[in-house]
């Protein structure tokens, strides 16, 4: 079992190589969104609690967020867990080693993406998905199929967010080094710190992490 945290700004590449050690390494992704989504939907205490407050317009408190993930871990997993967009601050850091700690489980390894801000604006602004199985694709060196199909699940839906743009991608990326970039030395002081070349193909990074996970 292996349990990570994947870092890096918007477009790095995160989430592409988190579905594929989901569908490997029988891992499971721990997404904030797709968490509190989930709460939502399936209407147990703690997600009539994200709802109203989601309803009124706030934001989620970390408290809750720790309290979906603890949930989560205690279904467990065979491969381990994937940390996708938690911890983002310093205080989710530590209230995130106090649960595992809590739990008698730890990080394994803190892998960071590494692309810079040129490359993030192309590689962004040219982003669109597969809206049924979340398929990533790129104008440029990954086009949408003429045949209007996903290679992968065969959907016609494709997607483009609206803030995948150079304006939004910058004041993304602000937000992301003030508030998250911190974690970098946070976890480099902690041993857990591990950085790949982002820029790398999809293959070479899926190669680099497996390689930092020893599987």
């Amino acid at each position: 079992m292996r349990n990570i945290i994947l870092l890096g700004p918007p477009g790095a590449g995160k989430g592409t190589q988190a579905r594929y050690l989901v569908d490997t390494k029988q891992m499971v992704q721990l997404s904030t969104g797709d968490m509190l989504r989930d709460a939502q939907a399936a209407g147990t205490e703690m997600g009539k609690k994200v709802a109203a407050i989601m309803a009124e317009g706030k934001l989620v408190t970390d408290q809750i967020v720790i309290g979906l993930i603890r949930e989560k871990l205690q279904d467990g997993a065979e491969g381990g867990f994937i940390f996708d967009g938690f911890p983002r601050t310093l205080p989710q850091a530590d209230a995130l080693a106090k649960l595992l700690s809590d739990m008698d489980m730890k990080l394994d390894a803190v892998i960071e993406m590494q692309v810079d801000d040129e490359a993030l604006v192309a590689r962004v602004s040219g982003r669109s998905t597969c809206g049924q199985c979340g398929e990533v694709y790129h104008d440029e060196t990954k086009p949408w199929p003429e045949s209007g199909e996903c290679i992968n699940c065969g959907s016609t839906q494709v997607k483009r967010r609206p803030d995948d743009n150079a304006e939004s991608l910058k004041t993304r990326l602000n937000e992301y080094y003030k508030k998250t970039s911190p974690l970098i030395g946070y976890y480099y002081a902690k041993g857990n710190l591990q950085r790949l070349d982002g820029l790398a193909s999809i293959d070479e990074v899926r190669e680099s992490i497996s390689w930092i996970m020893g599987t």
